[in-house]
């Protein structure tokens, strides 16, 4: 129909105008119909976020998505332009996309009654139907509803008292558009007040014009259900006035957070064909958000993003990509080692309680890593706690007598061997280092024994740093490298390498 250029020929076509709000539940039961996917792209909302934001879409409400940061909120509002007509008709110059069929403007109205069935007509597509507007503390009401511009009175030679000085804001301007509030609660209270009419009535006011608009636009906000820094919160008249309040939340598997992560990560074509990703590395850099969501030092109320897993593992493929730019190697992988690579990207993305202030950053980042490690050493080898715990109660006879599959190596670091990896080794000198521990490609080869070199080797690594998670081995990274050692002769040894209490907690006396 995009053919069509005057009021004359929409009429003889026979279209027929539907608000948006209709527009939305007539598209979204069509899919729903056809069986089709409504939200694209958006993991872990299958079964909860997004039937209750159907159902609202169903009711014509305005929606309010309520959830902590990184939960895809905003995501969610884009996606619903998906959701309408390809193309709308409007007239031609208006500012606030009149409807042919229905003008609200002075303009419109006036430039119908002028030139009939020869008004000209535009057409606006779909992904220009979408504004969107970050609620800060200096957002006026000017910037959201309008005011009087004595330019454009200058201008047309009009006075103030006629309504065609207005100059709208960005809620008129949106009309027949979703309108999207990201951050509601930082919106000064008498600025949310300014919306009670819009949402309800219809009606706007602009310096002293009652302007009967019934503006047709879907509002959707977006805010946090705690706020943890100084901000405000929603007026209660204003939350009244929002049919629909939907919870948002973050990833609850592994899998899902690996969707999420991999779809938005970006890795160009140079990374890819340099660097290989193992499953292992994907997963360890996912349990660093789920570790941290549940750790004691970070603050609970702000939530974890999860752009902190999509720049970890960035992160952790630069480190990679890096080393091996530096050695001139034409193809290497992300190893365990390369993850330290991922602190910067966790110690910015995670607000800390006071104990967590007082741990530092750093050290609470440092202990999310080794807890990831830790959880999934577990997923992949024999639990090494079982094997402390039948040393500690030689009594509980009842529990089954599991060979420690990890004595090989242990003795080997109680011999007083030391093992050193370079955080910037070459591939092949760090798989001849880890081949000199004995024990180590046993244990591997038992339990992956079609893995490659490179995959055993990557295990081998995982082995080393999951044991020290354990503590039945003691890691150190200093200067460069991670140091590996006898646990007990580095306690004995603390005033001559330098180790403080701090690099010891209690798990390693346990």
């Amino acid at each position: 129909m995009i053919h069509i250029k005057t009021l004359g020929e929409l009429i003889q076509s026979g279209y027929q105008s539907k608000n948006i709000k209709e527009e939305l539940r007539t598209n979204l039961r069509n899919k729903l119909l056809a069986k089709q996917p409504t939200f694209t792209g958006v993991h872990g909302f299958e079964n909860s976020v997004i039937p209750e934001l159907e159902r609202a879409i169903l009711s014509r409400h305005n929606i309010n998505l309520l959830g902590l940061r990184g939960q895809a909120k905003t995501r969610l509002a884009r996606k619903m332009v998906e959701l309408l007509d390809e193309y709308i008709p409007f007239v031609t110059g208006s500012e606030i996309n009149d409807d042919p069929l229905h003008p609200i403007s002075r303009f419109a109205i006036d430039l119908i009654a002028e030139k009939g069935n020869d008004t000209p007509i535009s057409w606006l597509h779909r992904s220009e139907r979408f504004f969107e507007k970050l609620a800060t503390p200096d957002v006026t009401v000017a910037d959201l509803i309008g005011d009087v511009d004595p330019i454009k009175a200058a201008n047309l030679k009009l006075s103030y008292a006629d309504e065609r000085v207005i100059h709208f804001g960005m809620i008129p301007r949106a009309n027949r558009c979703i309108f999207v509030i990201n951050e509601l609660p930082d919106l000064q209270a008498r600025i949310q007040v300014a919306l009670f009419n819009i949402l309800q009535e219809g009606d706007i006011q602009i310096r002293g014009f009652k302007l009967r608009m019934p503006l047709d636009i879907l509002f959707v906000f977006t805010a946090n259900p705690e706020d943890y820094t100084n901000r405000g919160s929603i007026v209660t008249p204003l939350k009244d006035r929002i049919q629909s309040q939907i919870l948002t939340h973050y990833p609850k598997s592994i899998e899902t957070s690996l969707l999420i992560t991999e779809q938005e990560a970006k890795i160009n074509d140079v990374q890819k064909k340099l660097v290989n990703i193992s499953d292992l590395i994907k997963r360890l850099v996912e349990q660093v958000a789920f570790e941290a969501r549940s750790n004691e030092y970070v603050d609970k109320k702000s939530g974890v993003s999860a752009r902190l897993t999509i720049a970890a593992f960035e992160n952790a493929v630069s480190s990679a990509e890096r080393r091996a730019i530096m050695h001139q190697e034409k193809n290497t992988q992300v190893w365990i080692s390369d993850l330290t690579g991922i602190i910067p990207s966790i110690t910015g993305k995670i607000e800390l309680v006071y104990e967590g202030e007082q741990e530092g950053p750093y050290e609470v980042a440092l202990n999310l890593l080794n807890k990831s490690i830790r959880n999934q050493f577990i997923q992949y080898f024999p639990n090494p706690e079982l094997t402390k715990k039948r040393k500690t109660n030689k009594k509980a006879t009842e529990e089954p007598v599991v060979e420690n599959p990890y004595k090989l190596i242990t003795a080997w670091f109680d011999a007083g061997n030391q093992l050193d990896l370079l955080l910037d080794m070459k591939d092949a000198d760090k798989i001849a280092a880890l081949y000199k521990v004995d024990g180590l490609y046993g244990v591997v080869k038992k339990h992956y024994p079609h893995a490659n070199e490179k995959e055993s080797a990557l295990l081998m690594e995982f082995v080393l740093h999951g044991l020290a998670a354990f503590s039945m081995i003691n890691k150190k990274m200093i200067d460069g490298k991670i140091e590996f050692k006898d646990l007990m002769g580095s306690i004995m040894n603390l005033g001559n390498m330098g180790f403080g209490e701090d690099d010891f907690n209690e798990s390693d006396y346990q």
